[in-house]
């Protein structure tokens, strides 16, 4: 699965201790690290802290609109997160009182604070997340340890690990966003839709492999409909549209949650990305100091990669700029490509054109005027994920992972440099 989502290779040299991640969502425990807006005794925003378990973002906050009886544009929150796990994180809730919230009952979620604020939640609220994780079934038992101790050496001295878009980005058990995406993106609307709602994929649970299966085959919504199960709300959502307006798959596509939407084009921006960064680790470009060529993104005020700035490398300042990047003060990037996306130079920047010519993909093509919302101007994103406080030691019930990542980096990315088994 990783080698179709473009994750290929390992920055450490370790054999690996194989292992099961997630065999329960208790298993993997994420806490978000960000920076809230400050206490504001008469705001029109109420912040809650939620912890949730197996509660995707979009769908958790759809059901949370429900509940409150609002719309759920009127939720924020500063990150996703992945289904499979226990999570703890911000969201804002526009004219909603806090007594609403503290009253809240629904399954698998507990308040654990609210406060009142002048204004909502925001991307650039989040810091990073900080992951209790453990990792069962070893393939070596206690015995894995030593190999467990040179792998946390070696991700210590390298500074982090190749900083990837996990398997999570693209959908655990359909990990489909990416081709929709692409659909997306090259005016297919149609296969979009067909793919998102359709398309049964090995692996996915009976259920819905037979009623994806059966649409494909008959192409009957209205059948499709009164068969979905009723948790499906997003296929359903669109099902609806689609039985009352045929063939309007735009108008399909429109009635879901504007973050599911984006999600799409992001996903697809994160598949070429993984692409480009396994394809500069197989020719062995290093990924913490740069070479010449290369765009690096400075340290912004909260020491954290600015990537709405870059330095370009050239032989003039390359020693310079690769001791600020030991340094953790900079950080080498590849492009997420979109319409107003520049290449580096060198052999960075073939390598960037490259995949992005083998797709058959313009500037333009991110511009997407039946949505416009979720066009994309692209940006770039550092290429190594930096740690934090890491700690990894081997018990009687497996591996155990301590450590607190930047925003956007994936725990999954790194557990691989240990478990070797993608």
């Amino acid at each position: 699965m990783e080698q179709d989502l473009g994750i290929e290779g390992y920055l450490t040299t370790t054999p690996g201790v194989g292992g099961t991640i997630k065999a329960s969502a208790e298993d993997f425990v994420v806490e978000e690290v960000s920076a809230p807006p400050p206490v504001a005794v008469d705001g029109r925003y109420t912040i809650a802290r939620l912890r949730v378990r197996e509660w995707e973002t979009n769908r958790l906050v759809r059901q949370l609109a429900r509940n409150l009886r609002i719309s759920r544009h009127r939720i924020g929150y500063a990150g996703t997160k992945d289904k499979q796990a226990v999570t703890a994180q911000l969201f804002s809730f526009e004219g909603v009182e806090p007594e609403a919230l503290s009253s809240l009952r629904m399954k698998d979620l507990e308040v654990l604070e609210v406060f009142r604020a002048a204004r909502p939640l925001e991307l650039g609220d989040l810091v990073g997340n900080r992951f209790r994780i453990l990792v069962r079934d070893l393939r070596g038992g206690p015995d894995s340890a030593p190999i467990v101790g040179e792998t946390t050496r070696q991700l210590q001295a390298a500074g982090g690990f190749p900083n990837f878009f996990g398997v999570q980005r693209f959908g655990s058990v359909r990990p489909i966003t990416h081709v929709v995406g692409r659909h997306i993106v090259r005016g297919e609307f149609h296969e979009a839709v067909e793919t998102y709602i359709a398309n049964p994929i090995e692996g996915e649970s009976p259920e819905s492999y037979e009623v994806r299966a059966a649409l494909e085959r008959s192409g009957d919504v209205k059948e499709a409909l009164h068969d979905y199960p009723r948790n499906y709300t997003f296929e359903k959502a669109m099902l609806n549209h689609l039985a009352v307006h045929p063939n309007d798959d735009v108008g399909a596509l429109r009635g879901l949650p504007l973050g599911l939407l984006m999600m799409f084009v992001h996903a697809y921006q994160s598949f070429l990305y993984n692409r480009i960064l396994s394809e500069r680790m197989r020719r062995g470009l290093p990924i913490r100091e740069p070479v010449e060529g290369d765009l690096v993104l400075p340290a912004d005020r909260r020491g954290l990669p600015d990537r709405e700035r870059t330095i370009e490398v050239s032989a003039d300042n390359v020693d310079r700029v690769a001791g600020r990047c030991r340094e953790g003060k900079g950080w080498v990037s590849a492009v997420l490509y979109g319409s107003e996306s520049g290449f580096a130079g060198g052999e960075m920047g073939e390598i960037e054109r490259g995949v992005v010519a083998a797709e058959g993909l313009r500037p333009e093509d991110f511009i997407i005027p039946e949505l416009p919302r979720i066009s994309s101007k692209g940006t770039r994103r550092e290429v190594l994920a930096p740690l934090r406080d890491l700690r990894a030691t081997v018990e009687d019930d497996g591996l155990r992972v301590d450590v607190e990542l930047t925003r956007g980096a994936y725990a999954t990315c790194l557990l691989r440099e240990y478990t070797k088994s993608g």
